[in-house]
């Protein structure tokens, strides 16, 4: 095994683990949203099709939810500046 594919299992697990975004995993591995993302869906699909699906789901409802999370993000800044 390769030590790509070693990283992706490790994010994979991460992800699984902690219900992280992409952005938020990519910060913690030092690495960029696109390797993430790359990992997640290239190499892992190749290396473990299981934990690929656990992903999965994962990543897709964290799409389904990011427009809430940005929503609220703006929200909470406006609400700091006081307007």
């Amino acid at each position: 095994m390769t030590e790509l594919e070693k990283r992706a299992i490790n994010i994979a697990h991460y992800i699984i683990q902690t219900k992280s975004t992409v952005r938020k995993t990519a910060i913690v591995f030092d690495v960029s949203k696109s390797t993430v993302h790359n990992d997640l869906t290239k190499r892992l699909k190749k290396v473990s099709k299981e934990l690929y699906q656990r992903v999965d789901i994962i990543l897709k409802e964290n799409f389904k939810v990011k427009h809430i999370r940005g929503g609220e993000s703006t929200r909470k800044k406006y609400l700091k500046k006081g307007i």
